[in-house]
């Protein structure tokens, strides 16, 4: 019988009644199932009852499908239209313990083989269904408390059990997923079981998408009464003479009377001196919301931009009279953005035109299940191609990107999956503006790319919808589109967006332009051109490319998509298909290649030729580490990502891991 943590199987716990405790912020001892490590992020909190609880250990995993038992009795039909009584897999008594240990994140689709006859789109590995499991225990001091579980992606359908019921089902591989498990969860010898039915079968993209937890999973722990998740935006705005913060925080109340609570923020500056605060009261109905609206003023903030990517951070706290009940930190940067129709793109008043590169969400050795240390040194090697901005393609990012671009001073287009205004999908579009709009990085959100219905009338009714859906969440930033078609029909997606997204289109700059010279346009994507590092002679043998970014078509060169938005003020920029090689997509190529030849650098980061001609372009001094860099990711209420502070490692004792590697102030990166 298969061992789990402390010598104990999952059958011999469930028939003890589970008398192995789990860690949780120094509850119990330290030989724990479904591991819990405590939080950095806790850690440097403000003073609060909130605990943000990292979920990467102790889980099991089964690659394949395990299907239900087929009911015929009275009585098993009567169980199975019940809560907490599902069948199989998931049923809390299921025995898991031949199941294989796995840690997330983790992309069970990068471990198969690759196969000739698999889908060459998807990097010819097999997708396919897999389950999680993991069991859970909460303390009897935990009663009363809001316990919510935190998964910020899932590739790609999923459906989640906790205790026997089906809490959530999740329909994209991309967005985040918040469930309350306060009402379902048990509190202390009694064990709680998460399963998770994950089904990658599903493609959203024509790239290798990987399987399984592929992102952080935590659980949250916070008063009954508290700050909602994402529930803080604070965006500085320019008013008058000077700058004001509005401050909005959305608070819950799962008790059973309404609740009086004061708001009060703080801003604070790089250094820790505070320059703003305030604060209102805020009614909170049981069960229900209540939000809370203010404005700090701030008189002359330091800007945040690409060479000096300053950070503020909000200390949000729920008062209970003179009682912090709960506290979010969240980091904002007080920059201006504008697109304008005949000079591009404006940072703060002054032009900018946008360096970009469209970035796909794998790297070499891990798939899509990317530390962030890694991601960490993508965007420094991006910075020191010259890179001021990249297009998150064609899917939201893992909320560490967004940090990392914060800090390092990269501009973001934030890109949305699925183009369909339908209930799901609007929903995943509406989280993504939620999560991401306090980051001075995002610049643009992105509604779609490259859709068949692009030129017509549906398309343009569905991109409206889109948009507004945008602006009721952030009205400060432009709705883009990226469209490689129907740009001169008589109804398309152009006049549903701010700022027109050209996609492989360098020869209507000019003629879109005349057409319509009250728009703002960008390349949202160009170039595509293929080359192998290091390679210097193509052979089709050897599956190898040649650097000298010769044409395969007439536009795909790095020199020429270039020269053409450069030499015209009227496009903002460009996003060169793509920063890095990706699995999947093997263009030119087929079988045996399974990865793209289009980055600048290899699946590695590693520069090939294409690199030196970018740095030629794009580089006019060293890049720099800002003010901004010496925040650390992430904040008080924020996520408990891999790769900071104290982790719980397999005897149970928590160790401190390495920060992520940062340059000095001053130093070149």
């Amino acid at each position: 019988m298969a061992v789990r943590d402390g010598g104990i199987s999952r059958r011999q716990m469930l028939k003890a009644g589970g008398a192995v405790a789990v860690v949780a912020a120094g509850y119990g001892p330290a030989n724990a199932v479904g591991a819990l490590a405590a939080s950095p992020v806790a850690a440097r909190s403000v003073t609060s009852s909130r605990e943000v609880l990292a979920l990467d250990q102790g889980w099991r995993f089964f690659e394949g499908d395990i299907p239900f038992p087929e009911i015929l009795s009275q009585d098993d039909s009567y169980d199975n239209a019940k809560a907490g009584k599902a069948w199989g897999a998931a049923a809390p008594s299921f025995d898991d313990s031949d199941w294989a240990d796995v840690r997330l994140p983790h992309d069970f689709v990068s471990f198969q083989p690759i196969e000739a006859d698999a889908n060459r789109a998807q990097g010819y590995r097999r997708r396919g269904i897999a389950w999680y499991r993991t069991a859970l225990r909460f303390d009897p001091a935990d009663q009363g408390r809001h316990i919510e579980l935190q998964i910020d992606g899932i590739a790609t359908h999923a459906t989640l059990w906790f205790n026997g019921t089906v809490v959530d089902r999740n329909w994209s591989g991309y967005n985040g997923i918040t469930i309350d498990l306060t009402p379902f969860a048990t509190f202390g010898d009694d064990l709680n079981t998460l399963a998770i039915r994950v089904d990658a079968h599903a493609m959203e993209g024509w790239w290798y998408e990987g399987g399984g937890l592929y992102r952080p999973v935590r659980i949250v722990k916070r008063d009954p009464v508290h700050i909602v998740t994402d529930g803080v935006y604070a965006h500085p705005v320019p008013r008058g003479d000077g700058w004001v913060l509005p401050v909005e925080v959305t608070t819950y109340n799962a008790g059973k009377t309404t609740a009086a609570m004061t708001v009060a923020c703080t801003l604070e500056d790089a250094e820790g001196r505070v320059v703003a605060s305030g604060q209102t009261p805020v009614s909170v109905p049981p069960l229900d919301q209540g939000v809370a609206r203010l404005d700090l003023g701030v008189a002359s903030p330091r800007l945040w931009c690409v060479e000096t990517p300053t950070l503020y951070r909000v200390q949000t706290r729920l008062m209970a009279g003179d009682r912090c009940i709960d506290a979010v930190t969240t980091t904002c940067g007080f920059r201006t953005t504008r697109f304008d129709k005949d000079r591009g793109f404006f940072l703060n008043g002054r032009p900018l035109k946008i360096k970009g590169v469209c970035v796909h969400q794998d790297h070499a050795g891990v798939g899509t299940a990317i530390p962030d240390a890694l991601w960490d040194y993508r965007i420094r090697r991006l910075k020191e191609l010259g890179c001021n901005a990249i297009r998150c393609t064609h899917n939201a990012p893992s909320a560490v990107v967004l940090d990392l671009c914060d800090r390092h001073g990269l501009l973001v287009m934030d890109e949305n999956r699925q183009f369909n205004p339908s209930p799901d999908t609007l929903a995943q579009l509406e989280w993504m503006v939620r999560r991401d709009r306090n980051h001075p990085s995002v610049i643009l959100w992105s509604v779609f790319n490259e859709e068949p219905m692009q030129g017509s009338a549906a398309g343009y009714e569905m991109v409206r919808r889109m948009a507004h859906a945008v602006k009721a969440l952030d009205a400060t930033r432009p709705v883009t589109a990226a469209m490689n078609g129907g740009l001169f029909t008589p109804v398309n997606v152009s006049q549903a967006v701010d700022v027109v997204g050209f996609n492989y289109q360098q020869d209507k700059y000019d003629a879109f332009h005349a057409a319509h010279p009250d728009v703002p346009l960008i390349s949202s994507e160009d170039t595509s051109a293929f080359s192998t590092r290091g390679a210097y002679e193509t052979d089709k043998e050897s599956r190898t490319i040649a650097g000298y970014d010769d044409p395969v078509k007439d536009w795909n060169t790095h020199r020429a998509a270039w020269k053409a938005i450069a030499t015209r003020d009227f496009i903002a920029g460009g996003f060169v298909w793509t920063g890095f090689d990706y699995h999947g997509e093997p263009s030119p190529w087929g079988w045996p290649s399974n990865s793209s030849f289009y980055g600048i650098m290899d699946l590695c980061g590693f520069a090939k030729a294409a690199f030196h001609i970018h740095q030629a372009q794009w580089v006019t001094e060293p890049p720099r580490a800002g003010p901004g860099a010496a925040l650390e990711l992430g904040g008080a209420g924020g996520p408990a990502r891999q790769g900071h502070g104290l982790r719980q490692h397999g005897g149970g004792g928590a160790v401190p891991e390495r920060p992520l590697p940062r340059a000095p102030a001053g130093r070149p990166l």
